[in-house]
């Protein structure tokens, strides 16, 4: 069994007991598999172990890995973009991807809403908020949450599906689950609002237990499916 194998299988457990501790179906979350710096090869590895949802940082990157993939024959795959986004890449990643959980501003909302083909399913949404008030982290901050949730809910070609955070990092299980309860309450009140929202994007290889545990529906999994990343072929 190669090793990518051994590794889903190993997280799909994972995802099923902490699922279980918060008393929801595994079914209830997606693993996203985020294949940033890996090769196309690493990609149909995981697509042969039945992944279908992948996740990419680099834009450029990601377009190289989505051709390359689909010139070597693989199933359809759902394509989710996870980077920062510069106003001057908006296009491709309309054109391209199926997701975008790291829109944090309403310009940005509005360059993929009409930059999205009109042949084209509605890109899904999650805006990206900076939980942990980190300087260095993207995201809008908690207080202005509302106010850009609902004029992206309002533009066209776009569905609005949620929130995605990445806090600061924490070793303590009951401080990550602290920082995802954050998100969760937020997520909570725009519903309240009256926003159908219903993804949580929050969770990667050394929180998801505590993110599935406080809601999470979607886990962002890279260095857990496919080993140790070298950024220098990044």
């Amino acid at each position: 069994m190669s090793p990518i194998r051994q590794n889903l299988q190993a997280i799909t457990t994972t995802i099923v007991a902490a699922a279980q501790e918060s008393g929801r179906p595994a079914t209830a979350v997606q693993l996203l598999a985020v294949s940033k710096t890996f090769g196309p090869e690493a990609v149909l590895e995981a697509v042969a172990a039945g992944q279908r949802a992948f996740g990419e940082n680099y834009l450029q990157e990601g377009l190289d890995k989505i051709r390359a993939v689909q010139e070597a024959g693989a199933p359809a795959l759902e394509w989710h973009f996870i980077g920062p986004i510069q106003s001057n890449k908006t296009r491709p990643i309309a054109e391209h991807f199926a997701w975008v959980h790291t829109v944090e501003r309403e310009k940005i909302a509005q360059r993929l809403s009409e930059q999205r083909p009109s042949g084209m399913a509605p890109l899904q949404i999650c805006l990206q908020v900076n939980i942990s008030g980190e300087a260095s982290k993207s995201g809008v901050a908690p207080e202005e949450l509302a106010a850009l949730a609902h004029k992206v809910a309002a533009l066209p070609n776009l569905t609005l599906r949620g929130l995605m955070a990445i806090p600061e990092p924490a070793d303590d299980f009951d401080q990550q689950r602290a920082a995802f309860a954050q998100l969760r309450t937020l997520y909570e009140q725009l519903r309240a609002d009256g926003l159908a929202l219903d993804t949580l994007s929050m969770g990667m290889s050394a929180d998801m237990r505590a993110a599935i545990v406080e809601g999470a529906t979607i886990v962002r999994v890279g260095s857990a499916i496919f080993g140790a990343r070298n950024y220098d072929k990044a």
